[in-house]
C-alpha cells in the first residue's frame, strides 16, 4: 500500500508528474538503494525531461524527500543530516529591502524565539535576488529568514527556516510558533 505525502497536490503540480507515477518510477529504478544526492539527481533529470516544471531543482528535492519519507528513511521535518527543521512562509507587503528593514526592526532586539534564548546576535546579508536574516539560539538551533520580492514588486515572500531542532516532536510546535509570528508580522502591514 502506497502512502502519499501531505503535500501530494503541490508535488504533482510543481513537478508535473502524479505522485503514484513518481512512486512507481522510483521503485522501478531502485531509488530506495540510492543516497539522497543520487536520487535527487535522477528525479531532476526526469522533471527536466518532461518540461512541465518552472522550478525543477526545487521540486526534485521535494519529490526526493517525500519518497524518503515514504520508504521510512526520513521522518517529516527531518533533514539529510538527521536533524529536524520547521518552515513557515507568508507573503507580505513591500519589496525585500523594506521587509528586511521591518523584520530587523522587530526582531533584532528579541531575547528569545520559540521559547529559546537568542545566543548569536542577528546578522543580515543579501544577494541580488534575496535578503537574509539569521541568528543562533541557545539550544543549538538556527533561524534563517529568506526574503524575496515577488514579480509585481510590491509584495515579498518571507520564509522562516528553523533548523537543527532536536527531535520530530519539536517540528510541529516550532512551525506553529513561526506561522503565528508571520501572521502577526504580516498584519502589521
Amino acid at each position: 500500500m502506497s502512502t502519499a505525502p501531505a503535500n501530494v497536490k503541490a508535488l504533482e503540480t510543481g513537478s508535473g508528474i502524479a505522485w503514484d507515477d513518481w512512486v512507481e518510477w522510483l521503485d522501478s529504478i531502485g531509488a530506495a538503494e540510492l543516497d539522497h544526492a543520487e536520487m535527487a539527481k535522477r528525479v531532476l533529470a526526469r522533471i527536466v525531461e518532461t518540461g512541465r516544471s518552472k522550478s525543477p531543482e526545487w521540486w526534485a528535492q521535494g519529490v526526493t524527500v517525500a519518497y524518503e519519507q515514504r520508504i521510512g528513511r526520513r521522518q517529516p521535518g527531518q533533514r539529510c543530516d538527521g536533524s529536524f527543521s520547521a518552515t513557515a512562509s507568508k507573503t507580505v507587503a513591500g519589496d525585500m529591502d523594506a521587509v528586511l528593514a521591518r523584520w530587523s526592526a522587530e526582531y533584532d532586539a528579541v531575547v528569545e524565539l520559540a521559547g529559546v534564548p537568542v545566543e548569536r546576535e542577528p546578522a543580515t546579508s543579501e544577494t541580488e535576488k534575496w535578503r537574509y536574516w539569521r541568528c543562533g539560539l541557545a539550544d543549538g538551533s538556527k533561524v534563517t529568514v529568506n526574503i524575496q520580492t515577488k514579480p509585481a514588486g510590491d509584495r515579498s515572500s518571507v520564509a522562516v527556516n528553523h533548523d537543527d531542532l532536536a527531535s520530530p516532536d519539536d517540528v510541529d510546535a516550532t512551525r506553529a510558533y513561526w506561522r503565528h509570528e508571520l501572521a502577526r508580522f504580516a498584519a502589521g502591514e
